[in-house]
This record gives structure tokens, C-alpha cells and sequence, in this order.
């Protein structure tokens, strides 16, 4: 019973295991819009009662797949810590610590029910060429945020020794400086803060271009290492396609 059990949770490519995925697929949606809606001023009576039946169906059926799959974990507390076991705790906790605590603190909690939308990931057939992907770019990536951190410690350096006397409330520390330096070196400008000293425009002139850099590199590094995942999937799937 187990391993029917096991089959039908886990193994989508059998009628009932596509059944369940589809099902659970389809209330993670029902769900998603439901707590939406739910953030609506001036809902009806009526309409809270029926949102609240839909939470309710919706943690049920959420509560039973979390339970059936650590019973048919062939490994139970690799399951539990593993990435997905704990997207599936999180999408059913909040409601749990809002009913049976009265605390109002506690009703941040609920901000975790967003984590129903990565359970979607389970289901995803390209999430495996990502992952592959990221097993191939991961050295490069590890590389490439350490020089952007020492990037943007440099850059809010830069700034500070060039600004803080002409804007000492804005830049008074290199700390205070590093907003600049994110919101720069990602070409994103929001404006808050410029550079009004001739040495800081320059200097921000540089950053500038180093940012365009900043952009474009990881989007080349996983574009280039998506490219090799699927080949590498194509060539396992020839294989399997010929034995």
C-alpha cells in the first residue's frame, strides 16, 4: 500500500499521479486568488464566509498531501528539511498559528502563505534543466557576486569620500552610502540620492558602466548554461529513447 501510495503521490507520469497534480495544482491557484481576494476592502459577509470555507478546504487537502508525503518518504527527514518539505510546511503553518494561538503578533505568519505559489515549482518539468543549469554555473555565480559585494563596497566608498562633505545627511557613512551603490550599480536610479560634487559625477559616471556589467553578466551566464541543460537533457533523452 505504501509504494501504490508512493506512485500515485510522487510519480507523475502514471493517470492517478497526473490526477493528483492536476488537483493540487488547481487548489494552489484557487488559493492564490482567494487570498487575494481576501485583501479586498469592503468584503461581503458572505463573501468572507466563502473565502474562509476555501481556506479551510484548501489547508485540509495542502495538510493530508504534506502528511502522505513524509509517510511515503522513502527518506522522512531528508524530506522534511529538504527545500520542498519546507515550502509545503510553510503553505499550510500560517493558518494553523492563526487559529489555535491568539496572538496577534503571531498573524505575520500569514505572509508565508505566499509560499503556495513555489509549491508550482514541484510541478514544473523545465525546473530540472535549472537545475542543471545551476550546477553548471555555480562556480561562475559564487565568482561573480563576491566581485559585485567588493564592487559595491567600493562604490559606496567612492561616493562617501566624494559626497560626504556636500551631503552630509545622505551620505554620512559608508553604510548609509551602500543604498547608492545597490541602486546604482544595478542601473536601477531611483533618484533619492545624487551626486552634486564634480568628483562625485565622475566617479558615479564609472559606476554607471560598471553596472551595465553587473546586469548583463549573469543573464549571459545562465542563458549560456541553460543552452548546455538542454542539450544535456536531449542527449539523456536519445539515450533513454534507444535501450
Amino acid at each position: 500500500m505504501k509504494e501504490q501510495l508512493r506512485i500515485f503521490v510522487e510519480d507523475n507520469t502514471t493517470r492517478g499521479g497526473k490526477i493528483f497534480d492536476y488537483c493540487i495544482q488547481a487548489l494552489i491557484l484557487i488559493s492564490l486568488v482567494a487570498s487575494a481576494v481576501e485583501t479586498l476592502p469592503n468584503n461581503s459577509a458572505s463573501t468572507k464566509q466563502i473565502l474562509f470555507i476555501i481556506e479551510i478546504f484548501c489547508v485540509v487537502v495542502f495538510s493530508i498531501e504534506y502528511i502522505l508525503r513524509i509517510y511515503v518518504a522513502k527518506k522522512t527527514f531528508r524530506y522534511i528539511f529538504s527545500f520542498y518539505g519546507i515550502i509545503d510546511l510553510l503553505a499550510i503553518l500560517p493558518f494553523y498559528l492563526n487559529t489555535s494561538v491568539d496572538l496577534r503578533g503571531l498573524r505575520a505568519f500569514r505572509v508565508f502563505r505566499i509560499f503556495r505559489a513555489l509549491k508550482l515549482i514541484r510541478y514544473n518539468k523545465a525546473l530540472r534543466r535549472f537545475h542543471i543549469a545551476a550546477r553548471i554555473v555555480k562556480e561562475e555565480m559564487v565568482l561573480f557576486f563576491i566581485v559585485t559585494g567588493i564592487l559595491m563596497y567600493l562604490s559606496a566608498s567612492g561616493i562617501y569620500f566624494f559626497e560626504h562633505k556636500a551631503q552630509p545627511e545622505a551620505f554620512c557613512s559608508i553604510f548609509h552610502s551602500l543604498w547608492w551603490a545597490i541602486v546604482t550599480l544595478t542601473t536601477v536610479g531611483y533618484g533619492d540620492v545624487i551626486p552634486i560634487t564634480v568628483g562625485g559625477k565622475i566617479f558615479t559616471f564609472f559606476v554607471l558602466i560598471i553596472g551595465i556589467g553587473v546586469v548583463t553578466v549573469p543573464a549571459g551566464l545562465v542563458a549560456t548554461a541553460l543552452a548546455k541543460a538542454r542539450r544535456i537533457e536531449e542527449e539523456e533523452d536519445d539515450t533513454t529513447t534507444e535501450s
